[in-house]
């Protein structure tokens, strides 16, 4: 893998259009914050007063010890001062979010970790915002290498708890060095893109997101003829999976890594907790009441990449919402059952010690595709991040397992 020391790749930049913000707000550090009213009434005794005042001043203080407790503690070269803003930002909609990466972005590609430290020269990178279909604010990027022929295009879906803009800047760039196109969305409610946080109140209408979004870019006559392929992580897998049911012959293969076609057992609360859960989601579908385990303890084995996870300020890091928990329940489930249909190029890359995503069902997709051209690569005790939270070593194998494929199929395609 290069590590040479270039100048850095040309970026272009088209900022969002502005657009109002929800509810009242005041900003606090150059980040907004819910503005709280004080509807005490006025025609109160002085005492009264006096005691209600003290009483707020407590409660000042000890908000302030609890914001000061949330500053995240292993965030090396972070001031505190930014730290704490990040820290009391209030995420739920997208202009927060993006005020808070426009602030860390420097910071999270700048940390110890080897998807960052190695330097590619010749790479264009882009970002933008676009209104799609259902008038959702759409965050997209692409790298595209300006100093060979793209041999391909590399359409990427994103996990649960992760975005487009953190671990797989660094996976990209590789893609991108070798020759491929690659292009990225945050779903909404997550990332930079428009939406209440982490909230999914239908799975297909994010695939159709997705797929509007895919569609657009392969549309573009600088790529015509070229051969295209989905990469789906996590959550992503079933995205990516969802999307080729539904455009079942326009993809010329898939790249699932630890795809989420069935939940871990670890992952998934008991059934009679389901049941109850499903029936609340239907009343308070936004709300966060589904108990979740450390995903990050989970998923990253070595401990340092564990940490570094937090300088993803953006990702959706609290308890699920109801109705985004039922979604994604449902979704693996009916992938579990449409296995048979998947007849597309594909090679499925799992660690075996995974116990978020269950890599026996990878086996399952595996062995029931339709598909005539599959691969399976299973890495020994690996967890579930196996191309971020594994060795160096053993994410340079993984990354090089697909580059090897995509190669092989790009030469295919040109025979």
């Amino acid at each position: 893998m290069s590590s040479s020391a270039s100048p850095p790749p040309s970026t272009a930049f088209r900022s969002p259009p502005p657009r109002a913000a929800r509810g009242d707000s005041l900003t606090r550090g150059g980040f907004p914050c819910r503005q709280k009213h004080n509807n005490k009434s006025k025609t109160e005794g002085e005492g009264e007063e006096g005691r209600e005042e003290k009483g707020i001043n407590g409660r000042v203080a000890a908000a302030a010890s609890v914001a000061l407790s949330a500053v995240p503690m292993g965030w090396e070269g972070v001031d505190e001062r930014l730290a704490r803003m990040v820290a009391e930002a209030n995420l739920d909609q997208a202009p927060e979010r993006r005020r808070v990466r426009d602030a860390f972005r420097d910071i999270q590609l700048g940390i110890d970790h080897c998807l960052f430290k190695a330097q590619y020269s010749g790479i264009k990178i882009e970002e933008s915002y676009e209104v799609n279909s259902r008038g959702l604010e759409i965050f997209t990027k692409s790298w595209l290498p300006e100093n060979c022929k793209i041999k391909g295009l590399v359409c990427f879906c994103h996990g649960y708890g992760d975005t487009c803009t953190f671990f797989f800047e660094g996976i990209s760039k590789k893609l991108a060095s070798v020759g491929y196109g690659v292009f990225a969305m945050d779903y909404p409610g997550f990332g930079l893109s428009e939406g209440l946080h982490g909230y999914i109140p239908s799975f297909d209408s994010l695939v159709d997101d997705v797929i509007e979004c895919f569609s657009k870019i392969k549309e573009n006559p600088d790529y015509e003829g070229l051969p295209s392929f989905l990469f789906g992580q996590s959550m992503g897998g079933a995205v990516a999976l969802k999307v080729h049911f539904k455009q079942p012959h326009s993809w010329d293969g898939a790249i699932l890594v630890a795809p989420m076609c069935k939940m871990a057992d670890d992952v998934v609360p008991p059934w009679p907790v389901q049941q109850i859960l499903i029936c609340i989601a239907k009343i308070l579908p936004r709300e966060k009441l589904v108990p979740q385990k450390d995903l990050a303890e989970m998923a990253f084995k070595d401990i340092k990449k564990r940490e570094q996870c937090s300088y993803n300020v953006i990702a959706y890091k609290d308890k699920p919402r109801l109705r985004t928990a039922v979604e994604m329940l449902r979704t693996t489930q009916e992938i579990e059952h449409r296995l048979e249909e998947i007849s597309l190029p594909l090679i499925i890359l799992h660690g075996e010690a995974d116990i978020v995503t269950d890599p026996s069902v990878s086996k399952a997709l595996y062995e029931k595709a339709s598909s005539l051209d599959k691969k399976l690569r299973l890495y020994k005790d690996a967890y579930h991040s196996i191309l971020e939270g594994e060795s160096d070593e053993m994410i340079f194998k993984v990354l090089d397992d697909i580059i090897s494929w995509l190669e092989e199929h790009c030469c295919r395609r040109e025979n």
